[in-house]
């Protein structure tokens, strides 16, 4: 069963509430997403450990319900 874009939001903002998350769907069939992420909670991490929290965050629905998801992380400037 496919995820929905506000639930893939929903997940990443309990883990990082101060996050702003932009989701979009690339193939119209609620597998396939791109997400750009700005948390403070990436500060200092690499681009490994943001994605890493990004993934923790999906409480693993990664593979599973969602099976792509492209990520474009930074820490606010």
């Amino acid at each position: 069963m496919a995820m929905q874009a506000g639930d893939i939001e929903r997940l990443i903002k309990e883990a990082m509430p101060d996050a702003t998350v932009e989701i979009r769907d690339l193939a119209g069939d609620g597998d396939h997403y791109a997400a750009t992420i700005v948390s403070s909670a990436f500060k200092g991490k690499s681009r490994v450990q943001q994605h890493q929290l990004v993934y923790a965050a999906l409480k693993g629905r990664m593979g599973g319900e969602l099976h792509a998801l492209a990520l474009t992380t930074s820490a606010p400037q």
